[in-house]
């Protein structure tokens, strides 16, 4: 379990991390999500003692992680995959990680073997590609089998067969009753992988939900089309129900659910078309959400967002 209680981080005059508190919580896997600039890495970076909080505290199963007379075997971090020497090979790296961490070097083969970089005895650190210093990255967190895992971009580079990998690694390890607390810029990966999330902006929390509610801003929205729409529309129009023509013979109802327009439209007399719910993608939410905490914002971006659309 990782806590944070009112983490804050200032660098000078600028307040990266904004007075943040949140739980993440083992058994499952939570997203950290937020755009660039937001305080993502500088959070996990204060989780694993890398960086001193200027306010605040944060403890790791109960515990100050900058403490820990075992870090490798209580938490396992993919913060800067490349921050390996290349002259090593990746079994020479992982180690002399072991060597220092009090690990076996049997547990060196394991974590070779589940990252699928066994075979490369030979080949340098140096010579790898961004997947493959990724797989290596993610072969360090495991290392000590730790109860905590928390991994930053883990699929930055990889192909999709890696990124496959990555999702079905970290629901593995949630399902083991481990902490595993993931950041990525891939909203539909997210999607598949996650089962809460935590959303900053600006340094501040922006959401703390499960990711089903997060998605679900609980007005239904429905598109129908139908050759009779100002019919449609009259037996529709009710309180609490949202009705936009985006066409001679669309529309998008927001409110009641597919089967109540259907059954309404049925009673008369009324032939569709089409009636089609729509669903809302996590990249929906998240773009709702954050387009005001963005850093940099192009001009094609703000005129989108002030002209309302997405």
């Amino acid at each position: 379990m990782i806590q944070a209680q009112q983490l804050t981080k200032k660098y000078g005059a600028k307040t990266v991390v904004d007075n943040v508190s949140f739980t993440v919580q083992p058994g499952m896997v939570t997203g950290f999500l937020g755009p660039n600039g937001a305080g993502k890495s500088t959070t996990m970076r204060m989780i694993v003692g890398l960086a001193k909080p200027t306010a605040g505290q944060v403890a790791v199963n109960g515990n100050n992680f900058r403490s820990s007379k075992h870090p490798l075997t209580e938490v396992g971090a993919l913060l800067e995959a490349k921050s390996v020497h290349k002259s090593l090979t990746a079994r020479t790296h992982l180690r002399a990680m072991a060597a220092t961490g009090g690990i076996s070097r049997s547990r060196v083969d394991e974590a070779l073997e589940l990252t699928g970089l066994s075979q490369l005895n030979r080949k340098k650190v140096g010579g790898f590609s961004l997947g493959m210093g990724q797989r290596l990255g993610i072969a360090s967190a495991l290392l000590g089998d730790p109860q905590v895992l928390i991994l930053d971009e883990p699929v930055n580079g990889l192909d999709p067969e890696g990124v496959a990998w990555v999702r079905n690694l970290a629901r593995q390890q949630a399902a083991e009753g481990k902490t595993v607390f993931i950041s990525s810029h891939l909203m539909s990966e997210m999607a598949q992988t996650a089962d809460h999330l935590i959303v900053i902006g600006r340094g501040r929390i922006l959401a703390d939900a499960p990711i089903s509610e997060f998605i679900d801003d609980g007005l239904r929205q429905t598109i129908v089309r139908s050759s009779n729409l100002d019919p449609l529309m009259t037996v529709l129009a009710a309180d609490g129900v949202q009705l936009t023509r985006l066409d001679s013979t669309t529309l998008r109802v927001a409110g009641p659910d597919s089967e109540s327009i259907g059954r309404r439209a049925l009673e008369n007399g009324i032939v569709l078309s089409e009636l089609r719910p729509l669903q809302r993608t996590l990249e929906d939410a998240y773009m709702e959400l954050t387009r005001d905490e963005v850093e940099y914002k192009s001009q094609v971006q703000h005129d989108a967002v002030a002209g309302g659309t997405h």
